[in-house]
C-alpha cells in the first residue's frame, strides 16, 4: 500500500509518544515548579517530533492567555480568551485540531509558516482550567486523533502536579 503523503504517520507517532511519555513523566515527577515542567514538556515534544512550534499559554485570569514556556520561533505574547485557536480551546475547554489554520475563522497568525495546529487545554488538580498546550506544524493536516489522545494524556499527568 502506498504511503499517504498528506496524512501523518499515526503508527510512527504512536510509537514515539509511547516512548516519550515515560521520559516526560520522569522529568516532571520530581519537580514541583510548574514553569520548569512546562519548559521540559515543550522541549521534549519539539525534540521528539520536530514540530514547528510547541508551547504554552497560561491564564492570567484577566481575560487573556499569556505566553509561557515554548520552543520555536517568536510567538504572540497575549491572546484573548475568545480569539484564535488557543482562545477557542481555552473557552470551550476542549482539544481543537485544525488541519489548515487558514480555514479556521479568527485564526491568529503569529507565524505565516504555521499550517496546522492542535491545542489542548490543561487543568489543575481541582479541575480548574489553567491554560493550553499549543502545537503548530509547518505541514497541512499534520495532527490526528493519535496526537490528541497522547497530548491529553501528557497534560493529564502534568495536571496532577498543579
Amino acid at each position: 500500500m502506498a504511503e499517504n503523503l498528506f496524512l501523518p504517520d499515526t503508527k510512527n507517532r504512536k510509537d514515539l509518544y509511547e516512548a516519550l511519555i515515560p521520559q516526560i513523566e520522569a522529568l516532571i515527577a520530581p519537580e514541583s515548579d510548574m514553569i520548569a515542567n512546562l519548559a521540559n514538556i515543550s522541549a521534549a515534544l519539539r525534540q521528539a517530533f520536530n514540530f514547528f512550534w510547541v508551547g504554552f499559554y497560561l491564564d492570567n485570569q484577566q481575560g487573556e492567555l499569556v505566553l509561557g514556556p515554548f520552543q520555536g520561533p517568536i510567538a504572540c505574547t497575549r491572546i484573548r480568551y475568545n480569539r484564535g485557536v488557543c482562545g477557542h480551546s481555552f473557552s470551550t475547554q476542549q482539544t481543537v485540531i485544525v488541519p489548515d489554520v487558514e480555514a479556521f475563522p479568527g485564526h491568529i497568525a503569529c507565524s505565516s509558516d504555521s499550517k496546522s495546529e492542535i491545542v489542548v487545554p490543561f487543568f489543575d488538580s481541582k479541575e480548574k482550567i489553567r491554560g493550553v498546550l499549543d502545537v503548530d506544524s509547518d505541514q497541512l493536516n499534520d495532527f490526528s486523533e493519535t496526537d490528541q489522545v497522547y497530548l491529553e494524556q501528557i497534560m493529564g499527568m502534568f495536571s496532577e502536579k498543579i
